[in-house]
């Protein structure tokens, strides 16, 4: 691809965050450039209307692109209505209220039109007025940081923020002349395929470390290899236990009421409030305020009627039927509809937070279903249901430490994954607002572009799932293969 350069003259946008423009640019209200349209059509179905296909607020909010692969929900419509809100290919759509103000003006850009497929509510439809304005360059420039910024500041409202007809119109926009509009259309959108194609390649090989890192939990805690060889054990015997199956000779297999008992004491003076997180474990709420970056709601009266909560104790939580019992990594008191587990006997504590992590014991805790069905709190009933497997104290030590150094191993690299598609939506988001505020000239590069991207779904012999066949980078160590 050609080096991206500046422009060759500049003048002042007359704009102050947006600063100089290319000379033979202007600045433009969106008003004067597309035909704002927005929608009353909802959801309800109304006798005698017609039946219409909605796209809506969550379908703009998740899809930069409108097409045919988006789930539309289902409504009704007058005449009239559809005549003026049906869409069109190159309309683009901004959502203009939302709980959060951060959620005001996404864009999405549509590529897919039907006589039955109008806006919905809750949905400014932006028109093209394609004698002055590509649809493909608009999506891109409200794409930008700081031009969506204008929207976010003219948001009124206290618990629901909105945008009025007015803030839309008058946001204003640098238009290059049409033919280059369309050329940096081109150039991001294209640009932004391949950049999305190596960011879900990641994410594919994200989902296959997660996968191997369970894989791998499971087969240690239940037996299924011996962490010392990463083969099965020599020999088996029938644990009685339905989602156990055979363990290993030498292990037992005990009632979870006689490996935990539940702790009954109350909050002591000085406990400081904990919150049960599947992420994190049992940790203070300040420390989990910090790691997730926003406030939560605390509780500051009747906290003597909390639970109290030693260091490895765990914690049945309203979500641990969806991720398992989590750990406590300090003393404190926790909500008084938890329950808290201490130990009934000698054990290695790690070894048991990650059995109750596992895949096969959060399936055998979900097939207590009663509670899930009656809308009620998983109980130490329910847990009292399911038979753990435990194996000697020394085998259970050395399977935390493999557990252990092999889920470092695994985490290092999902990190370095993450960390890569962290900076490549970053250089997007960059390369994006570089180009539409004219900072730097895609022209020639945009010519020199095929009209369809080789590697892109546009060409008839591409396979998404080839592109997306990918295996994850192998550990310093070869995982374990399951028991037969």
């Amino acid at each position: 691809m050609t080096a991206l350069q500046p422009y060759p003259a500049y003048r002042d946008s007359g704009v102050e965050w947006l600063g100089e423009m290319p000379e033979h640019w202007e600045m433009r209200r969106v008003g004067t450039v597309a035909d704002l349209r927005v929608s009353n059509v909802d959801k309800h179905v109304k006798e005698g209307e017609q039946p219409v296909r909605l796209c809506n607020y969550v379908d703009v909010y998740h899809n930069e692109r409108i097409s045919p692969d988006v789930p539309f929900m289902v409504g009704t419509a007058r005449r009239r209505e559809i005549r003026r809100f049906r869409l069109a290919a190159g309309d683009v759509l901004v959502t203009k209220d939302s709980e959060d103000w951060t959620d005001i003006g996404v864009p999405a850009l549509v590529e897919y039109a039907a006589d039955d497929l109008v806006c919905g509510y809750h949905l400014a439809m932006l028109r093209p007025n394609r004698a002055f304005l590509d649809g493909g360059y608009l999506f891109q420039a409200l794409r930008d940081s700081r031009l969506a910024w204008q929207f976010r500041v003219a948001a009124t409202g206290v618990t629901r923020y909105g945008l009025s007809h007015n803030a839309i119109r008058s946001m204003r926009i640098p238009l290059p002349p049409l033919p280059e509009q369309t050329a940096i259309a081109h150039f991001l959108d294209y640009a932004g395929r391949r950049i999305q194609r190596s960011i879900r390649a990641k994410e594919r090989l994200i989902e296959l470390l997660e996968e191997q890192k369970q894989a791998i939990i499971h087969q240690a805690v239940t037996g299924q290899i011996d962490v010392r060889t990463g083969q099965p054990y020599p020999a088996y015997k029938d644990s009685g236990v339905e989602w156990l199956r055979e363990v290993p000779e030498h292990w037992e297999t005990r009632p979870s009421k006689r490996t935990f008992t539940p702790r009954k004491e109350l909050a002591r003076p000085d406990d400081i409030q904990l919150s049960a997180t599947q992420a994190y474990g049992v940790i203070a709420q300040k420390d989990y305020e910090d790691r997730v970056g926003r406030k939560i709601v605390k509780i500051f009266k009747h906290l003597t009627k909390r639970r109290h909560v030693e260091v490895d104790d765990f914690v049945i939580s309203m979500r641990s039927f969806q991720g398992g019992l989590e750990r406590a990594w300090v003393s404190g008191c926790i909500r008084s509809s938890y329950i808290v587990l201490q130990p009934a006997t000698s054990l290695d504590v790690t070894y048991f937070s990650y059995l109750f992590k596992s895949v096969g014991y959060i399936r055998a805790l979900q097939s207590t279903a009663n509670f899930i069905r009656d809308g009620q709190d998983l109980n130490f009933g329910d847990f009292c249901k399911v038979y753990l497997p435990f194996p000697p104290i020394e085998t259970q030590r050395r399977i935390a430490q493999f557990l252990v150094s092999t889920n470092n191993d695994i985490a290092t690299t999902l990190d370095r994954y993450r960390c890569q598609n962290d900076l490549l939506r970053e250089y997007r988001t960059r390369l994006i607002a570089d180009v539409v505020t004219g900072k730097l000239d895609v022209r020639e590069a945009a010519a020199a572009l095929p009209d369809i991207d080789p590697l892109g779904p546009d060409d008839p012999h591409w396979d998404p799932e080839a592109t997306n066949t990918v295996s994850p980078e192998p550990l310093d160590h070869a995982p374990p293969r399951p028991h037969p």
